[in-house]
């Protein structure tokens, strides 16, 4: 592999380590290739990211704002999409660049105590995403083979062992699984929406921003919801460090290429992702909206509904089925953000299994407990609430990135231009406001 280290110049110090060095440089990418043949080579990445905007913790509000609302929503799901887009070209081009992932820029840059607290933080949001995965598997394994919440929680626990063992047969094989399980998704809700049948011309104009998104204080609620769960606060970890997998030339032309073709690679890959989320929205307006069930809000009452509503007995069974493929790819994704975190802050190695079973241990705990003690609503509930924590750490990932890749000592030649310097603080600012908006107003609801 062409290696070439990074400068010190902008740092405090070499980065002699490599950002999950198991499976770093370890894909093969075509010399003077033609474009598809090169693109192919660096697409992978992008769709594991992409699953982190389509896991359970957002088909929830996703479903609420299609049943209250319509296609009304389908603006801010679109917005979202173009912010996600934009932090994940920042995540990609800082690895890329610096060839250090964000928690070792982080780990850089920052004192040790501040390092140690944004370690915290980043567990925290990755335990509350690892949450709202175990929770989302075993809805869907109840709903598709009745198997009681405890149960369906203590089966994700065997994800682990099948990560650790589709590591050991290379990194692709991961990628390649996760894409699939994408297609399956699509493919669920592409049948949903032939069977659902929404106006079209009602869904191309929800696309378009209206004014009463922002002075109807219930839209604007399930609005604020859907743009603070924009972001992932994991899948800034997890692309900075996945895009290095690639073995291109560490030099700046490599690099130059590098970035391009993964940008290429994570935006296809995110308007996936918001066809997705948006499908879930249209689905919800078309069979509940205008059907007199505007209060549906909840994975299971909407399962429940579908097949009466819409008069088929497949739309029920392919909607439990995307759900278990979302929730089964966001577990491989956040697995691995953890074992990044935990390496890039603190430099500290722990065997695979041995970090990937703490992770799920902290996840499942809880699950089990509220699963144990009240039952369906809790569990929903607690879907509700990892939610909300991830809210409260992502200014804590977003912030840090956006000055790094606006720093020209740290990023030389791909330092962020002028523009896009602006349009990543105003995008920046917009989601942790509404994050803030969103944590006080659930905070007050609940004291």
């Amino acid at each position: 592999m062409n290696v070439t280290n990074t400068p010190v110049k902008g740092w405090r110090q070499d980065n002699t380590t490599k950002s999950l060095s198991e499976v770093h440089g370890s894909v093969s990418v075509p010399a003077n290739a033609g474009f598809f043949r090169t693109l192919m080579a660096y697409a992978g990445p992008g769709m594991m990211v992409a699953v982190g905007y389509m896991d359970p913790g957002n088909w929830a509000t996703d479903i609420a704002g299609g049943a209250r609302f319509g296609y009304r929503l389908l603006s801010v799901v679109l917005i979202s999409n173009l912010f996600a887009i934009l932090l994940q070209h920042l995540a990609l081009k800082l690895g890329i660049a610096t060839g250090r992932d964000l928690a070792q820029a982080c780990r850089d840059h920052y004192s040790k105590p501040v390092a140690i607290g944004l370690w915290i933080l980043a567990e925290i949001a990755i335990a509350a995403t690892d949450l709202a995965e175990v929770i989302g598997s075993a809805i869907a394994l109840n709903l598709l083979f009745g198997l009681p919440l405890t149960v369906g929680i203590l089966i994700t626990a065997a994800d682990v062992l099948l990560l650790l063992f589709l590591q050991n047969k290379g990194f692709q094989t991961i990628e390649r699984i996760v894409a699939s399980l994408i297609f399956l998704i699509i493919a669920c809700f592409g049948y949903e929406l032939i069977v659902s049948r929404p106006d079209m011309g009602a869904v191309v104009n929800g696309m378009i921003p209206h004014s009463e998104v922002m002075t109807n204080p219930s839209m604007l609620y399930i609005a604020i919801g859907i743009l603070g769960a924009t972001v992932m606060p994991h899948n800034l970890y997890l692309h900075s460090s996945i895009v290095q997998t690639r073995d291109y030339p560490r030099t700046d032309p490599g690099r130059k290429t590098a970035i391009r073709f993964a940008t290429i690679d994570s935006t296809v890959s995110l308007f996936l992702a918001f066809f997705i989320n948006a499908a879930i929205l249209v689905l919800s307006a078309a069979a509940f909206h205008f059907s007199g069930n505007q209060t549906v809000a909840d994975i299971t009452d909407a399962h429940r509904l579908l097949d009466p509503i819409l008069g088929v007995k497949l739309a029920g069974i392919l909607f439990a089925v995307a759900l278990l493929a979302s929730g089964q790819n966001s577990t491989l994704t956040g697995t691995l953000s953890g074992q990044i975190v935990m390496e890039g802050f603190l430099s500290l190695r722990l065997k695979p299994w041995l970090r990937r079973l703490i992770t799920r241990l902290i996840a499942i705990v809880p699950a089990l407990i509220v699963a144990s003690l009240y039952g369906e609503h809790g569990t929903s509930e607690l879907l509700v609430f990892s939610q909300v924590i991830l809210s409260l750490q992502l200014s804590f990932a977003v912030v840090p990135l956006v000055i790094f890749t606006g720093d020209k000592l740290k990023m030389g030649r791909f330092v962020n231009p002028g523009w896009l310097k602006i349009t990543a603080w105003v995008v920046a600012g917009l989601i942790i406001g509404l994050n803030a908006y969103l944590l006080w107003d659930t905070a007050r609801t609940w004291l």
